[in-house]
């Protein structure tokens, strides 16, 4: 059964789907663990996922499969699990301090003393072990090409304290998975995959802006920096740039990669799902911000699922 509602230091973080399955059903003892691990906003798991998800698919489709490989999509996603949340915990561990100053963020586990630091650490380094698991179960190359993210990773969280463009450091290392996952099947890296990347950059910095807007006012007092803070009411045009570069970059790196008239039909849909994002923001509204922030799983999913009826159309013929 689920727990009644929470109160106090165990209420439902500020920007967790309303009634997630973690806050409803966990064990009181594992709550603030998993929600150190943004167990209870799953988001960003698939944000993470949907382009090594791409990447493995889109190499098939040049090798003739009919399906991508359910093996490496199975290890993409355990891998997706285990580095999204060790990276949460290692931004939280380095943010805590700023973290308890902004209003979006100070009940979370780390600030709000619910998690010690030295059990921040043991967490994030069991799960850093878990992925390191996953990781060499891949081909060498895509070994070395997944230990080459780790620096930029690193630089991740100390991004907003020295640069307007944390966003562009966010995407680099968020979407390395482009790059990985067609390595994973191939061997090798190509320039499907490079502009893949290139796309995928260009679309976290747009999604990360608008969520971005949440913190806007706090980022200012705190002296941290955003693309939300750099482009202020600017923000449409760059998202809109930045959201058609994305589209055009994946199209491209599809179309290298021999994806037919299919994956074409599901790109339109897929552009009019970020063109509804743009047409309807508001960035002074932080709810509005958060959901299309949230929407862009959608359009994740509508370049998987272009990209794996293409497979299956084309090996059909």
């Amino acid at each position: 059964m689920p727990r009644p509602p929470l109160q106090g230091k165990a209420a439902t973080v500020a920007d967790a789907p309303a009634s997630n399955l973690v806050d409803r059903f966990a064990p009181a003892a594992l709550l603030p663990y998993l929600r150190l691990a943004r167990a209870d906003r799953p988001v960003g798991f698939f944000l993470l996922a949907l382009p090594c998800f791409w990447s493995v698919a889109l190499a098939g489709r040049t090798l003739g499969e009919v399906f991508p490989d359910l093996w490496l999509l199975l290890l993409f996603a355990v891998g997706a699990v285990v580095m999204r949340a060790a990276g949460c915990i290692y931004n939280d561990i380095v943010d805590r301090d700023i973290d308890a100053k902004v209003a979006r963020t100070r009940g979370r586990p780390l600030p709000s003393g619910q998690v010690t630091l030295r059990a921040a650490v043991a967490f994030m380094a069991a799960l850093c072990l878990i992925g390191l698991a996953v990781l060499l179960s891949f081909n060498t190359f895509t070994i070395l090409l997944g230990l080459g993210v780790l620096p930029i990773v690193a630089l991740y969280p100390f991004a907003k304290r020295i640069s307007d463009l944390p966003q562009v450091v966010l995407g680099l290392a968020f979407n390395w998975g482009a790059l990985m996952g067609w390595a994973a099947v191939l061997g090798r890296l190509d320039w499907a995959p490079v502009i893949l990347y290139a796309g995928a950059v260009c679309w976290t910095v747009g999604y990360d802006t608008i969520y971005a807007h949440q913190d806007r006012e706090d980022d200012g007092v705190l002296g941290l920096r955003s693309t939300a803070l750099k482009f202020g009411r600017a923000t449409k045009p760059w998202v809109t740039l930045l959201y058609l570069a994305a589209w055009v970059a994946i199209t491209a790196a599809s179309i290298l990669a021999d994806a037919g008239f299919v994956f074409l039909i599901g790109m339109l849909a897929a552009g009019a799902q970020l063109a509804w994002q743009v047409a309807t923001l508001d960035i002074d509204d932080a709810e509005n911000c958060l959901q299309r922030f949230r929407s862009n799983r959608d359009f994740g999913a509508i370049v998987l699922a272009a990209i794996v009826l293409d497979m299956a159309f084309a090996a059909a013929l």
